[in-house]
């Protein structure tokens, strides 16, 4: 369909341009009319103007998705009809291409498609789990709660995104300074040394010799390195893109010996706090570990709770198989157990995730606090020893001085 940029006013007075779809002209300004506005002009954005808006600004973040779903919330539980919600929403938000989303979603909901439809239709910005939860409120006439529910979810899941980042940035920045200050050492202060060290005419200590041999070799073939590292992260990249590739890679995530521990921690607090967001809305069960599979971010976890679908639909209960899938400690599954024969999955699901996003917290404050020392101590020992190959020379030269 064809772009078009429009400029109106509204009834305050206040105008308003904006970029939208539509199948001609005439549908294009009958959406304006039906918007209540006061058009100034229509004309046709062309491809290139409306892919650089799309360009400038083409992401929803979490964030505004949240605010989406609180006010939609409040709109439809203070009995605000949903096409005049949605009205109320895309005039008002300030990302215009998720603007321009709810607009469609508008038109969509008022030409007799459900909101859950509308949704669906958007996947790039609402999740599989954001369209089942709006089809379950939808069913049972509890639109408004499930979309709080969903608004709270997002406020967490998105809060233990954001302590998973913090763990992996402070030694990600440390690690590449470090690795900076050793090249920068080894590429220009080194052959500075080896200059002056050419004019003693003596035979330079073992460690000095070889510290200068690998600057040299490093210098020589620094191009190729680069290009054979570059090669290398391509191919990883590559591999890790595929199916068997994924799978071995967030495998080994889940086994790392620092890092291993608050990877599965993180995966186990979204499992359980999607799932019970899901059963708690109405969705059925076997949905639900669909979706649950499908947004946990690790193919490792989905590949268990795709067996755990598989056998539930055989007949099992849940616990049964989340305890051959050994990545789910003994605590979980004793839990869902629980939870399972008292009927409040749900809600034993629910404390779980609670209960591992204080172990998330804490795990990430102890491996900053372990992490720290170790990189101080890596970037002394190995500054350290380059420092001390470089002035060895000339501590041997103040030697034969004084003798």
């Amino acid at each position: 369909m064809p772009n078009f940029k429009y400029t109106a006013k509204e009834s305050s007075g206040k105008a308003v341009t904006g970029f939208f779809e539509a199948t001609d002209y005439a549908a294009a300004v009958d959406m304006l009319r039906k918007k209540g506005l006061i058009i100034v002009s229509v004309t046709e954005a062309g491809k290139m103007k409306a892919a650089a808006i799309l360009f400038r600004k083409k992401k929803v973040k979490t964030d505004e998705l949240v605010v989406f779903s609180r006010q939609l919330s409040t709109m439809v539980d203070a009995g605000i009809p949903l096409v005049g919600a949605l009205d109320i929403l895309s005039d008002q938000v300030e990302n215009k291409v998720f603007g321009d989303i709810i607009s469609k979603m508008r038109n969509d909901v008022e030409t007799g498609s459900s909101l859950s439809d509308a949704l669906a239709k958007h996947k790039k910005v609402f999740s599989q789990l954001f369209v089942n939860m709006v089809k379950a409120g939808e069913s049972s006439g509890m639109l408004d709660e499930i979309l709080d529910r969903l608004a709270l979810y997002m406020e967490k899941t998105n809060s233990l995104q954001k302590k998973m980042r913090s763990a992996l940035i402070y030694p990600a920045v440390v690690s590449c300074m470090a690795l900076s200050i050793t090249l920068l050492l080894l590429l220009k202060v080194i052959p500075i040394f080896k200059n002056i060290f050419s004019g003693f005419g003596a035979q330079l200590p073992k460690p000095t010799a070889i510290l200068i041999a690998v600057s040299d070799c490093l210098r020589q073939y620094f191009p190729i390195v680069v290009a054979a590292i570059a090669v290398i992260i391509f191919f990883a990249a590559k591999y890790i893109k595929s199916e068997k590739g994924r799978l071995q890679y967030d495998s080994l995530l889940l086994k790392l010996p620092i890092f291993g521990v608050l990877f599965t921690k993180v995966a186990i607090s979204k499992f359980t706090r999607t799932l019970s967001t899901l059963i708690k809305s109405g969705v059925p069960i076997l949905n639900s570990l669909e979706i649950v599979g499908k947004t946990s971010g690790n193919k490792a976890v989905e590949s268990a709770i795709e067996t755990v679908r598989t056998n539930v639909l055989a007949g099992e209960s849940i616990a049964e198989p989340l305890a051959r899938a050994k990545i789910f400690p003994s605590m979980v599954v004793r839990m869902v157990s629980v939870g399972e024969q008292s009927g409040e999955l749900e809600k034993m699901l629910s404390k779980i995730a609670d209960f591992y996003d204080e172990q998330v917290d804490t795990t990430v404050s102890g491996l900053t606090s372990l992490i720290e020392p170790l990189i101080i101590a890596f970037l002394g020992v190995v500054i350290g020893t380059i420092v001390i190959c470089m002035f060895l020379p000339i501590f041997k030269l103040s030697q034969i001085v004084a003798s």
